[in-house]
């Protein structure tokens, strides 16, 4: 049984009724808990636990020492293509929209590494357009292979791929996945994805499943808060964050809380998540899922991300460019707009003058070794 079908019995719970029911006694009583179900998280994500963020956000931070210690995991990422036959409303790579497409070649790779390693990052998180024509797997595993000479840990964010693929990456020496089903209703899906592979809602839902089973050391998913709802949107995330969990127990496991931002388009979302109900999902997830990664990008603003640190983050990207080619020349569209532009050594001063362990390095991939 895939997650895809796990979920059946959840995709149409009225979570409104839901939280009508979730009084202050029971989030009284879960906060006295050592370990949640399922239920106990959907009532952390209810209007009604609002009332109590300072005691569920003590505990998040608790939690995440008990099992992280004070540390926190920095990556960067490298946009090697934004070519893409997909039409998502939402992003600024939808193949509708009019800019210059681009990937780099193995020098401009090289390039780039140079730059992005000189910062002191180790993990690299490479990104592309959805377009098997221009990047295929050939491509992506080529610069995996340069790439592996610079970096001590190298995770993809591309197109769904079989397992058979992403064992041929693994091969070349990625050992993380990162893949957003972006939302979680069926319904919602299809209406901002117009065209395209990624159409497919069911393939790529189950596409983290197909890389643990490859044996990707690490996958990370998450929906793109701003699409749908943000509660069922959380609640569910969190559902397959725990499934996975549980089915692969070698992989780890994290979710990422991107929230949709400025992109090349006129699409505007129908849901507002707030800094306050991004606290909320934290926190919920956290004490949900202890042992759970999360990860925080440049999405967010430089204070919202300072004080989210003790909550329940991480990881961080540090000084990232959603261009192509951004780190040498910094021209062009980026995916979507960043907030905080500090350089590494200020995110690490910072977390150092917090009390916290900046981790650049935790792993390293025997591929290239030899």
């Amino acid at each position: 049984m895939s997650f895809y079908d796990y979920y059946q019995q959840f995709k149409d719970l009225d979570i409104e009724q839901y939280f009508q029911q979730v009084s202050n006694g029971d989030i009284e009583a879960i906060l006295a808990k050592e370990e949640l179900h399922y239920q106990d998280f959907l009532a952390l994500l209810s209007p009604t636990a609002t009332n109590y963020l300072e005691e569920l956000a003590q505990q998040a931070h608790q939690k995440t020492v008990q099992y992280f210690g004070k540390t926190m995991k920095l990556y960067a990422p490298l946009y090697l293509a934004n070519y893409c036959v997909n039409s998502c409303v939402y992003c600024s790579f939808n193949t509708t929209n009019d800019l210059t497409r681009q990937k780099l070649t193995t020098e401009e790779i090289r390039q780039e590494a140079e730059i992005i390693r000189d910062k002191g990052i180790e993990h690299l998180l490479i990104l592309t357009g959805e377009s098997r024509s221009e990047t295929p797997v050939s491509y992506i595993a080529q610069a995996v292979e340069i790439l592996t000479k610079y970096f001590s840990s190298i995770a993809i964010e591309i197109y769904p791929l079989e397992q058979a693929e992403y064992e041929q990456l693994i091969a070349s020496g990625v050992d993380g996945l990162t893949i957003y089903q972006e939302t979680y209703n069926q319904v919602v899906y299809n209406q901002v994805h117009l065209s395209g592979p990624k159409t497919d809602y069911r393939y790529r839902l189950e596409a983290p499943e197909r890389g643990c089973q490859a044996g990707m050391r690490a996958v990370n998913i998450g929906p793109l808060f701003g699409l749908n709802e943000w509660r069922k949107e959380a609640f569910l995330a969190g559902l397959h964050a725990q499934y996975l969990q549980d089915q692969f127990l070698e992989t780890k496991i994290s979710l990422s809380m991107p929230r949709l931002k400025g992109h090349l388009g006129d699409f505007k979302p129908d849901s507002i998540v707030s800094d306050s109900n991004l606290v909320q999902l934290i926190v919920a997830l956290r004490l949900f899922l202890p042992q759970l990664g999360l990860t925080l990008s440049t999405r967010e603003a430089v204070e919202l991300r300072n004080n989210l640190i003790p909550l329940g983050i991480t990881k961080m990207s540090a000084e990232s460019s959603t261009v192509v080619g951004g780190y040498a020349t910094n021209k062009g569209v980026g995916q979507f707009d960043t907030a905080d532009n500090r350089t590494v050594a200020e995110i690490k001063d910072l977390l150092i003058e917090a009390g916290y362990q900046p981790i650049l390095k935790d792993w390293h991939s025997l591929v290239g070794l030899a």
